[in-house]
């Protein structure tokens, strides 16, 4: 999966990064988001389903982001994750 390729709009972002980092490097308002932890993924209380739509799993470097795509398709969702994390995307305009 090339990020400078993906049509972002297309997925709800499941941002597994930390308060202070969203803070820190906001995503794009124009992008369905929500912020859900690794740990609420793991424990099933993530509140995602299928009505959500397809899923990309987003983090800071896309080990955790692996991780919980994993937990997310045993669930049954249709879900991507960004190899690389958000470090990966440095010509992609973020905000």
């Amino acid at each position: 999966m090339n990020p400078v390729d993906m049509n972002f709009t297309a997925y709800l972002i499941i941002d597994l990064r930390s308060t202070a980092l969203r803070q820190r490097a906001p995503l794009s308002q124009q992008w369905r988001q929500r912020a859900v932890s690794l740990e609420q993924i793991e424990a099933g209380t993530h509140g995602l389903s299928a009505a959500d739509g397809p899923l990309l799993v987003v983090c800071e470097r896309g080990v955790r982001s692996a991780l919980a795509a994993q937990f997310l398709r045993a669930d049954g969702l249709d879900v991507q994750h960004l190899p690389g994390g958000l470090t990966a995307l440095p010509t992609v305009d973020l905000g």
